[in-house]
């Protein structure tokens, strides 16, 4: 994008990271390989592993810090976190549970939720961390039924039992323990999780960790389910540990100045749950759980947070990130602490706005004089998350790297797009008791078949990265024929709308134009506005609509194609709905099941004569 960038001499922050290596080999057929630049080498067998070094190395070191009923931050050390770690593999030991019989785990982040789990991996058994929402929300249960039914486990535990007495009263408990720290059900047995913490451990908890090897099974973690019902991908300790080696090979650990993060993704994703979480284990960092989301009414609280935690790192999906970014440029006293010790940033799950990262880069200068690495990485639940990382700084959004070391690309001809296909000891092998959806996930080479496509920076020199070039499966073509690029045309109008909308969706399948339906960035369209309006005359308002105007103008006369130009928008009142699938817990918009949901907005986007609200571009 041609922007003039104000803070565009600052020089980013010094941190010490790999520089970028690749090699590529093209293919007579098209296929362009793409392998690592460093050698992988050797990994830790559990990831539990990290554990037992800080808490040996660090035992008074925070290790996890969740807010308490009063308010105040709870914090758990490493040397405290071991002994209760030891004490719960004990526990699950005694009740027979193995490989076969994993831990579901229904309530959200906690640091009782986090030393089960890591309890359950020390000791062989897998643990299954479920959305919160197959459980709480209506019409969700037949998901929760699904994949209690798939891995069969013979312990759940909730943290406050009465929340999920409706849900566990759906499920066939016979020979299943419910085990609840508050709040027990009425309606149901259930052990006080404190009996578990009355355990006494034994040898038989340091024989069973020593018996784990890398292809034992740490965690199954689930899809999102959003065109169907969810997958169980296995996440076997080589895909996990593997995964680690690779990012302290990039982003080489500093023993002195082990990360401090404040983080609030849900653990039953890999973003939060693998990648965040054993990120912070394995370098002996600080974890803070943040109880806020990035959305409106919820975001509040994360701002509370960070006026207490200053992270050295903070890492959020770009829908986070445009609502954090908002609230320093609004607030000098948290934009200080926020800043005081911050070595880069991060963001995952969907591509991020050109204009957040410069308003970031904006207040970064104006707080320190320098300007901060902003990495990101690209992957799946399948590639137990991280399959390439952007390590190194550069301008702007969207590139997402190079492939991991140890992981291999493969990127195939699929009409302008080069489709991505992925191999390395971090992706899985196949999806649990789904042999026909395994069948399908792998090519004749046992390259992984993600359902995206790549694009690369520069023909020539592949160390200048890889960009996200959108789903595969979301693609679609005009009646004319033309293919429409729907991942990338929507990062495109985000950036030509900033900062009047949030995100959107694209449409256009068999129509004659590309449209777009958008949630406006309420906080941004009442400064454009210049008035706190409510959110249905924000909507009608003739600044806010001439603000978009302008910028879908602009973005039509540096794209003028046919399958880039933006004819009409609207703008949409009511935010993405979890329980409809249009956003996941993370954050990320799903343009199926938006367009799905709201046909009688395409229909209205297409309309003659003009619909009320619709936008309409020359």
């Amino acid at each position: 994008m041609d922007q003039v960038i104000e803070t565009a001499g600052a020089p980013f922050l010094p941190v010490n990271h790999a520089e970028a290596r690749a090699s590529m080999t093209r293919r007579d057929n098209g296929e362009i390989i793409v392998e690592a630049g460093y050698p992988l080498g050797e990994y830790e067998c559990n990831i539990v592993s990290y554990l037992h070094q800080w808490a040996g190395r660090e035992p008074d070191r925070v290790w996890m810090a969740q807010r308490d009923a009063s308010g105040a931050w709870a914090e758990l050390t490493y040397g405290e976190g071991l002994k209760k770690v030891n004490v719960l593999s004990q526990a699950l030991l005694d009740r027979g549970l193995d490989q076969s019989s994993p831990v579901m785990i229904l309530s959200a982040n906690s640091i009782n939720h986090a030393l089960l789990v890591m309890a359950a991996m020390q000791v062989g058994v897998p643990a299954a961390p479920v959305a919160i929402a197959y459980s709480l929300m209506p019409g969700a249960h037949a998901k929760l039924h699904h994949v209690f039914d798939l891995v069969e486990p013979k312990l759940i535990f909730a943290e406050q039992g009465m929340p999920y007495a409706e849900a566990l009263e759906g499920l066939n408990l016979d020979g299943v323990e419910v085990v609840v720290d508050q709040l027990p059900p009425n309606t149901i047995a259930s052990t006080p999780f404190a009996d578990l913490m009355g355990t006494e451990p034994t040898d038989a908890v340091m024989e069973a960790f020593n018996a784990t090897v890398p292809e034992t099974v740490g965690k199954y973690l689930f899809t999102s389910g959003s065109t169907g019902m969810p997958k169980a991908v296995p996440q076997t300790q080589k895909m996990m540990c593997a995964n680690m080696k690779a990012g302290h090979i990039l982003f080489p650990p500093d023993p002195e100045n082990p990360p401090v993060i404040l983080d609030w993704l849900p653990w039953n994703h890999c973003y939060g749950g693998n990648s965040n979480f054993h990120g912070v284990l394995s370098q002996g960092g600080s974890y803070y759980i943040d109880d806020g989301r990035p959305l409106p009414g919820q975001i509040e609280t994360t701002i509370a947070n960070l006026r207490d935690i200053a992270p050295t790192e903070y890492l959020n999906v770009a829908a986070g990130h445009a609502l954090v970014v908002h609230a320093l440029e609004e607030d000098e006293e948290l934009r200080r602490n926020f800043f005081s010790r911050l070595k880069g940033l991060a963001y995952g799950g969907a591509s991020m706005p050109h204009e957040v990262w410069q308003r970031y880069q904006d207040l970064a200068v104006k707080e320190t004089g320098h300007r901060i690495l902003f990495r990101t990485g690209y992957g799946s639940t399948e590639t137990a998350p991280v399959a390439s990382s952007l390590h190194w700084p550069i301008e702007g959004t969207g590139n997402v790297g190079l492939p991991l070391p140890g992981t291999t690309f493969k990127l195939v001809p699929n009409g302008s797009k080069y489709e991505v296909r992925i191999k390395g000891d971090n992706v899985f092998t196949g999806y649990y008791r789904m042999p026909e959806k395994t069948a399908d996930a792998f090519d004749e080479e046992g390259f992984y078949k993600i359902g995206d496509a790549l694009q690369l920076v520069d023909e020539d020199d592949i160390t200048k990265g890889l960009i996200f070039d959108g789903r595969v499966v979301e693609d679609f073509k005009l009646l004319s024929g033309t293919f429409v690029s729907v991942g990338t045309l929507r990062v495109q109008v985000n950036n030509a709308c900033a900062p009047a909308i949030a995100d959107c969706v694209v449409c256009g399948h068999d129509k004659d134009y590309v449209a777009v339906l958008a949630w406006p960035n309420v906080e941004a369209c009442k400064k454009i506005a210049g008035a706190d309006l409510g959110i249905e005359d924000l909507l009608s308002d003739e600044k806010v609509l001439a603000h978009i105007k302008a910028g879908l103008e602009a973005h039509n006369k540096e794209w003028p194609g046919s399958s880039t130009r933006i004819h009409r928008l609207m703008l949409m009142a009511e935010p993405p709905s979890m329980e409809g699938h249009e956003i996941t817990e993370k954050g990320y918009v799903n343009q199926r099941a938006t367009l799905e949901n709201r046909a009688d907005l395409v229909k209205a986007l297409y309309a003659e004569p003009l619909a009320d609200g619709v936008i309409e571009v020359d």
